[in-house]
């Protein structure tokens, strides 16, 4: 999807973003995007550890 954008829509977002922001806000706000998508990734990692921990129990107990 970001492929669609292209560059000049992506200049385009962080002018907008800026403007609307201000230049003190937007290092807070990169930060806390950051945080959040690594908490999920992290996560979605756990999640599917714990599955394929749980199908290779039950295919161990058949």
């Amino acid at each position: 999807m970001l492929s669609n954008i292209g560059i000049p829509g992506l200049i385009l977002i962080l002018v907008i973003a800026l403007v609307i922001f201000g230049p003190k806000k937007l290092p807070e706000i990169g930060r806390a995007m950051g945080q959040t998508l690594k908490e999920f990734k992290n996560s979605t990692r756990d999640l599917t550890n714990e599955d394929d921990d749980d199908s290779s129990k039950k295919k161990s107990n058949q």
